[in-house]
């Protein structure tokens, strides 16, 4: 620590340089917040899929109806220990920007296959007397206002009722909890019973099935066997592990961490040859000073640390400034990626980046003015 304040001289002998390298690093880092922040969201949610449930959906694609009928069937096979079922409603509420992720249910079913789903019984048992009820995640409620006695107005983009709008009106029945991922508490559950007597079509069909299953290890199996009932009919079924079907989802939007990882090479490439070159330049114009500290005492390792300590310095500073301002703007990404805060493996991540674009930068430099000849040096060869 005794040497940090000639280190910091040295860092900063030429400031405008320093500053722009500095915020070049910034900038860098706050990129790499936003990005592996959101792809780490969600890689979580890919994480956090339980291992007893299956999603079975149309073998032609997600968006295609399966029948009601097919549920007694699939919970008859043996390994089957609970169905339920969900269907996307596409709405938004008031402006098309404020797309909420709604989803006809079975309260009764859907709530026991998610016990994660913290719902005061009376709430659910009130939900189930009421048809135009809903319950909606504690996070939806909060960013809209909502609360329990509430009538809310949403607009389907897809569903509309036997008098051509698309309007639908429902009353806020219950407010759900997932304390082990804030990042679910989005979700605005309808109460199907309603959804499928009101619309206009598709009437007796439903989203997609999910499953659980009552030994995880029999998941293969048991998705086979729910396909093959369903096998050379009009309504052929896929059926995945919850985990396979959210990485399917998402990678139907692209394949986010190849995405991710492609950008943030390009940008630390180009991150590489910037420091280095500063750091090499930097050192050029002070060969004699590094010169006349080799006189004074210095070691030949002394010196070495001394240059190494200042690429440190400004690779670490720089970084966590720009995980800093990531860190504040993250929460602008709550719709997109379901979570408030920066994930925090990637705050540590970023810093271990720092480090080592510290070390592969400053190192050549730190080298060569480790075996910098004192007479040479002093002399200008």
């Amino acid at each position: 620590m005794k040497f940090l304040p000639l280190v910091w001289a040295g860092l900063w002998r030429k400031r405008t340089r320093t500053f722009f390298t500095l915020l070049s690093i910034l900038i860098a880092f706050l990129l790499f917040g936003m990005l592996q922040g959101t792809n780490a969201a969600f890689s979580r949610g890919v994480d956090a899929a339980n291992v007893n449930r299956l999603v079975t959906v149309s073998r032609i694609s997600f968006t295609e109806p399966l029948p009601y009928a097919d549920l007694a069937q699939i919970e008859a096979l043996p390994g089957v220990d609970h169905v339920a079922f969900a269907s996307w409603f596409g709405a938004y509420y008031q402006d098309p920007k404020q797309f909420i992720f709604s989803f006809p249910v079975d309260p009764e079913r859907y709530f026991n296959l998610y016990p994660e789903f913290k719902l005061p019984k009376e709430q659910l048992d009130t939900w189930k007397r009421t048809r135009t009820g809903v319950v909606i995640g504690i996070g939806l409620a909060h960013k809209y206002g909502w609360k329990i006695g509430d009538r809310v107005p949403l607009h389907s983009t897809i569903w509309t009722k036997p008098d051509g709008t698309s309007d639908w009106d429902f009353d806020v029945v219950g407010i759900y909890e997932d304390p082990q991922d804030a990042g679910q508490e989005n979700a605005f559950f309808i109460n199907h019973a309603y959804f499928d007597e009101a619309r206009a079509f598709g009437k007796g069909t439903i989203g997609w099935y999910i499953v659980r299953i009552k030994d995880p290890t029999t998941a293969v199996a048991t998705g086979e066997a729910i396909d093959k009932l369903f096998l050379n009919s009009q309504d052929e079924t896929k059926t995945q592990t919850e985990k396979e079907f959210q990485q399917s989802f998402i990678k139907q939007m692209g394949d986010i961490n190849f995405i991710v990882t492609a950008i943030l090479g390009a940008v630390f490439f180009t991150l590489l040859f910037l420091t280095g070159n500063t750091m090499m330049q930097s050192l050029r114009e002070r060969v004699p000073e590094l010169a006349v500290l080799k006189t004074l005492g210095f070691t030949d390792g002394g010196v070495l640390m001394l240059v190494l300590a200042e690429c440190l310095v400004l690779c670490v500073i720089a970084a966590a400034l720009g995980l800093a301002a990531a860190a504040a703007l993250f929460p602008m990404l709550k719709d997109v990626v379901g979570i408030v805060n920066l994930p925090l493996e990637v705050v540590g991540l970023g810093i271990g980046v720092a480090v080592l674009l510290a070390l592969v930068t400053g190192l050549p430099p730190a080298w060569r003015a480790m075996r910098l000849n004192i007479v040479d040096a002093l002399a200008g060869r």
